[in-house]
Parts: C-alpha cells; sequence; structure tokens
C-alpha cells in the first residue's frame, strides 16, 4: 500500500524488514499509488469551517494533556485527577465529553496497569511507585470533539514494561505515518498489527478508534489489528478520526467489571499500554491535532519522560 508523504526516502520501511523505505517498498508503492482511479470527495469529509473547529477542539485538547502532564505523579489519585481536569476544562469555558456520556460518571478515563481501557477515577485508586497509567481525555470545543490519551510511568516501572509502552507509542506513530489520502482505512491494522507482533504483542480487538466530529463517535470504526472492515472506507481530505491502539502484554482477550459495567483489564492480568492521536486527512497526508504545546516545541509526536527521545517520530 502506498504510504503517507511522511515516510521519507530514508526512513526504515513500513513492511518491518529493517531496509530504507527507497531499497523496500518505494517504487511499488508509488507505482500504485498513481494507478489508483481518484475518487470523489468521501461522505465522511468535513467542510472547511468543520475542519476549523476540529482543529481548535484539537488544540485545547493538547493543552489539556500537557496540564495534566504536570500532576500525574506517584501519591495523587485518580480522582485528583479528574477533578483538575474538569476545572481547567470548565475554567476555559469548555466541556468534559465522558461526564454523563452513556451513564459514564467522570471527566477523564485513568486505566492502571492491566485495565486496557474506561478505567473510572477513583478516590482509593492512589498511583504508586511502579505503575502505568493511561490518561484518556476528551473535550468538547464549540461543539467539536478532540481526544488524547497517553500512557504516563510512574517512578520505577519494570524494563519490560516501560518496553510495551515504547512499543505502544510506536504503534500509534507507525500507524499515523501510514494513512493518507487515497489509502484504505484497513491499512492501519495492516501496519499496527505486525509491528506489535513482532514484540510479542497483541492488539485489543473489541475496542477501536472511532470517526470524530460533531460526535463523539462518528461515521466508522478504526481497527488496529488486521481486519478487512476498512477496505471499504478510502481516507480523503477532511476526514477525521481517532488513532488508538491498546497493546497487550498478553493475549489480546479482555473482560469488562460485572460491577462498574465500565472497566475493561486484560483476560491473563498482564500489562495493558494505549497511545492516542485525533488526525485529519490532508491533500499532503495527515495532519495531528492533539498535540501537545510540548510536543510541538519539541517535534515530537510522542515524548515519554524517561525514554530515549528516538521513541518520538519527527513531524
Amino acid at each position: 500500500m502506498f504510504q503517507s508523504p511522511k515516510l521519507k526516502r530514508n526512513d526504515p520501511c513500513w513492511c518491518g524488514s529493517g531496509k530504507k523505505y527507497k531499497k523496500c517498498h518505494m517504487l511499488q508503492d508509488q507505482q500504485e499509488h498513481a494507478s489508483q482511479p481518484r475518487t470523489a470527495k468521501s461522505k465522511y469529509a468535513k467542510t472547511p469551517a468543520e475542519i476549523e473547529g476540529m482543529r481548535k477542539a484539537g488544540k485545547f485538547n493538547g493543552e489539556l494533556m500537557d496540564f495534566v502532564r504536570g500532576h500525574v505523579a506517584e501519591g495523587i489519585s485518580t480522582l485528583k485527577l479528574d477533578i483538575l481536569v474538569n476545572e481547567y476544562t470548565r475554567d476555559h469555558g469548555h466541556v468534559p465529553a465522558t461526564l454523563g456520556y452513556q451513564g459514564f460518571t467522570r471527566s477523564i478515563c485513568t486505566s492502571i496497569n492491566n485495565v486496557v481501557c474506561h478505567g473510572i477515577p477513583s478516590e482509593s485508586e492512589i498511583l504508586r511507585d511502579g505503575d502505568i497509567v493511561n490518561v484518556d481525555l476528551t473535550t468538547i470545543v464549540d461543539g467539536f470533539h478532540g481526544d488524547s490519551s497517553e500512557t504516563f510511568l510512574i517512578g520505577r516501572v519494570a524494563e519490560e514494561v516501560k518496553k510495551l509502552v515504547r512499543v505502544t507509542a510506536e504503534c500509534m506513530i507507525q500507524g499515523i505515518r501510514a494513512v493518507g489520502p487515497g489509502i484504505p482505512l484497513a491499512i492501519l491494522g495492516q501496519t499496527i498489527e505486525p509491528y506489535a507482533r513482532r514484540y510479542g504483542y497483541s492488539i485489543v480487538r473489541q475496542y477501536t478508534g472511532h470517526g470524530i466530529g460533531r460526535k463523539f463517535h462518528e461515521n466508522f470504526s478504526v481497527y488496529h489489528h488486521e481486519s478487512n472492515e476498512g477496505d471499504n472506507v478510502s481516507l480523503q481530505p477532511g476526514i477525521t478520526f481517532t488513532i488508538e491502539p491498546m497493546v497487550n502484554m498478553g493475549g489480546y482477550q479482555v473482560s469488562t467489571d460485572k460491577v462498574d459495567k465500565w472497566t475493561v483489564r486484560t483476560k491473563d492480568g498482564l500489562m495493558s499500554a494505549q497511545f492516542e492521536h485525533t488526525v485529519l486527512i490532508t491533500a499532503e497526508g495527515c495532519e495531528v491535532l492533539t498535540l501537545t504545546p510540548s510536543q510541538k516545541e519539541k517535534g515530537v509526536i510522542i515524548d515519554i519522560p524517561g525514554m530515549p527521545l528516538e521513541i518520538s517520530a519527527a513531524i
């Protein structure tokens, strides 16, 4: 499949061969792309005004993540993080999207260690040395949604868990670099799952990314595992969606808490990590809408403190 223009000639090839792109799939991809008929504007594409609304929502969502970053630390409760996010969002005139969404009771999701997603902030849930926690933020800004998440390292995290977090970040980056105009949505699963498997990890299948705009979840699902489900969606300029792979250290199977009906955990009890950005397909490739100010300053898509900067892809 033809890759986004963000994949440069001297970058590692998307197929995982270890060769430079120019010496591997570049020519084949260019020929394949040239032979593809140009499609009309997608029914999923947003208007210029809607795109600006999404940019504004993404910008604030990124600023909110940087704000949270200064508070995620050992000893803080996840409820305190939730309260801080709610106050910061309201003080800026915006709305936490998850609060009240289908009965969810908090403004953010906080998923610790073997919790895959939808963890509910609690006063009794305190971040401890060695934990990892995914903080998932979704904000409504003037009617449009910005959605991102990041997995944080708390204190002295085991090396094997750091590796999981690093590879999960790389999985999302691989996905961002793979998408572009004229490319089937299915390229995400075809790119991300083989990359995770190289390290012995699995991709959660029950939960996906999604189209996003005026609605929290709209238009289509975004599969991060290999599937034909996205073959019928051709990515075109103006389409916005989330890329948010959930990567498990063990098997991909998960279970939902029978009491709170929200918290999703790995069935085998092993660790899980996730990263997420909201993206826009452009004529040139892909624009990441939810970059944080610190990421923009450093020129990276992901910046994990305490890890080599090389894991972060240049924008």
